[in-house]
């Protein structure tokens, strides 16, 4: 199978992680399942990668991260609000000393919503205050607006071309067999936005992009079979992808379960730092949590040893059970921060259901 645009013909027979968590606890036998996970794992069981350089053992350590704000930065919508039932993938931009959080909300139950942009601003970083409305939808009332990011410079602050900013995000229609279609938009003041761009990649999900010195990076979930993986793609334009035959990464650590979902990049030192989500060894898909890899020329990875390195807490009920969808920002004092959305306990009425922050500083 070729992954150039113009190839893409496959519609994806799974959708995206939303559909996967619309159906959270379905059962499925188990003898059945462990088939179908081994016959997946046969597939796709990814090549052995060499011993890490040792530029990247300094990265390669483990993380702890802390959650410093007492409760959720971001909830659902009072009911009858754009977003009372559900809100995820936040991203994150500071400009002038002013935070803005993007993510995607909806009303309704699964199969009937329509996930449309939403904002939400702050001074610091760590408690938001959200518009009442939605800021952008994609217009037809099917296709929902999913995993937003916006362009970064290659140390992962934000980055305007021609004064505007560019947003980049996953669309389908959240029903059986959807598509997920790559598209982007731009605006001036975050709030305004140009209508979506045509479709520029299909089968994928949750995008994460930079521009560097090579042109436009882009890492993302490929989401046109299981198990999902995720795959880098590069354009001089942002506009036109070709994306790397081989991909960026695959299952291949025991707590990682069906799909690798939700990278979100940014470059360090002189390396490519990557988060990126996972089931936590979830048979019934009720836990997942935050893996992280590295890499010196951002197409070849090396995990680390000691994932996952942020896992849902129980002392949180918002955040009991999910952990995810979410981006990473390096801070003026060279920690990090991280914006992710949450799902609390079982029975699973949100997709997700707040939407967080923590803080890791690394050693020195």
């Amino acid at each position: 199978m070729k992954y150039r645009r113009e190839n893409m013909n496959q519609n994806s027979t799974n959708g995206g992680w939303q559909r996967a968590l619309e159906s959270s606890i379905t059962a499925f036998g188990l003898s059945g399942l462990l088939l179908v996970a081994f016959a997946s794992f046969a597939s796709a069981a990814p090549q052995p990668l060499p011993k890490p350089p040792a530029e990247l053992s300094s990265w390669l350590q483990p993380q702890e991260w802390v959650r410093d704000v007492e409760g959720p930065i971001v909830s659902l919508g009072r009911e009858g609000e754009f977003d009372d039932r559900h809100i995820f993938a936040p991203t994150v931009a500071e400009e002038e000393g002013r935070f803005s959080l993007w993510y995607s909300g909806s009303r309704g139950k699964p199969g009937e919503r329509v996930f449309r942009l939403g904002l939400a601003t702050s001074g610091d970083g760590m408690r938001f205050e959200k518009r009442d409305s939605a800021v952008f939808e994609f217009g037809d009332g099917k296709h929902s607006v999913l995993t937003p990011t916006l362009l970064r410079q290659g140390d992962g602050t934000v980055l305007r071309e021609e004064g505007k900013l560019r947003m980049w995000f996953a669309a389908a229609t959240l029903g059986k067999g959807g598509l997920h279609t790559l598209h982007e938009t731009h605006s001036e003041d975050g709030i305004r936005w140009s209508e979506p761009s045509p479709v520029l990649l299909e089968n994928a999900y949750c995008p994460t992009i930079l521009k560097t010195e090579a042109g436009y990076r882009m890492w993302y979930s490929d989401v046109s079979r299981r198990p999902w993986v995720i795959r880098h793609a590069e354009s001089p334009d942002g506009r036109r992808w070709k994306v790397t035959e081989r991909p960026a990464l695959q299952l291949s650590q025991e707590w990682e379960a069906e799909v690798l979902v939700y990278p979100t990049v940014i470059g360090a030192d002189g390396a490519y730092l990557m988060w990126y989500g996972s089931y936590d060894r979830s048979i019934r898909r009720e836990r997942t949590a935050i893996g992280f890899a590295a890499s010196t020329d951002g197409s070849i990875w090396h995990k680390l040893a000691a994932n996952p390195v942020l896992r849902p807490d129980e002392r949180r009920p918002w955040e009991s059970n999910y952990v995810g969808s979410g981006c990473v920002h390096r801070l003026a004092d060279g920690s990090f921060r991280y914006y992710y959305a949450s799902r609390k306990q079982p029975p699973f009425e949100n997709l997700y259901f707040a939407i967080n922050t923590a803080r890791w500083e690394p050693k020195k």
